[in-house]
């Protein structure tokens, strides 16, 4: 992949994938622009509701210690909630969000934060086995392609170590499942899909010799999201 600087310690790789023109499909293309409006006021409208989320996943990750690479950084919230001992590198496709990222990482003074990079989820720039932990908070709802970066994170992530992941699973049925499949049509102007069943990461682990579910738990706010921890064997 070709890598290029850009100023203000965010790094930028070529991320791939064309724009389809359907508005009901994720792909690259709809996720930096979106991201992009996002930017100003993500912080605003998602620091409360996915707190608990992010919480769990960085203490999820602290348990473990080490290297670990944050999968969709986004604009950094999480990153204050990592024990400072525990390395960090992060990775987004959008670079707006990286920036108010890198803000974050210099007003807190986050020694621990080793760089902030523009990155593809489904094609990681990073040799085989390189981290003990790679934390993917809200993210497969996000990826064009989930088992793809799913792949990726097993890839990169040392034998032993985990994947850590928190996500919106589809009700299935119901009036929140009614809500979903009526927001699913505007996927691609959201940034995400609202419709996202569990069926999506358990086939990938069921297909995945090399890894194993050893932890899937609900998270506030009312059990709207949940927590996976999956381990490299």
């Amino acid at each position: 992949m070709q890598e290029e600087t850009i100023p203000g310690d965010v790094t930028a790789l070529d991320t791939g994938p064309a724009y389809t023109g359907d508005p009901a499909v994720l792909d690259n293309k709809h996720v930096k622009k979106s991201y992009a409006r996002w930017a100003p006021i993500y912080d605003l409208v998602f620091t409360l509701v996915l707190r608990p989320g992010r919480k769990a996943a960085a203490a999820a990750a602290d348990r473990r210690g080490g290297h670990v690479l944050d999968v969709g950084v986004g604009t950094g919230l999480e990153l204050p909630m990592f024990d400072r001992r525990t390395q960090l590198t992060g990775v987004d496709l959008s670079e707006p969000m990286l920036r108010r990222a890198q803000q974050r990482v210099s007003a807190k003074a986050l020694g621990n934060v080793e760089g902030l990079v523009v990155m593809d989820a489904a094609r990681l720039g990073f040799p085989d086995a390189h981290f003990d932990v790679v934390v993917a908070p809200y993210v497969l709802t996000v990826v064009p392609e989930p088992h793809a970066s799913l792949d990726e994170f097993a890839r990169v992530v040392k034998p032993g170590g985990e994947i850590i992941l928190v996500n919106h699973v589809g009700s299935g049925q119901g009036p929140i499942a009614w809500i979903e499949s009526a927001l699913a049509k505007c996927s691609a102007e959201l940034g995400w899909r609202p419709e996202f069943a569990w069926s999506v990461l358990g086939d990938w682990i069921d297909s995945t010799p090399s890894v194993r579910l050893v932890e899937r738990r609900k998270l506030p706010p009312l059990g709207l999201f949940t927590l996976a921890r999956i381990e490299k064997l």
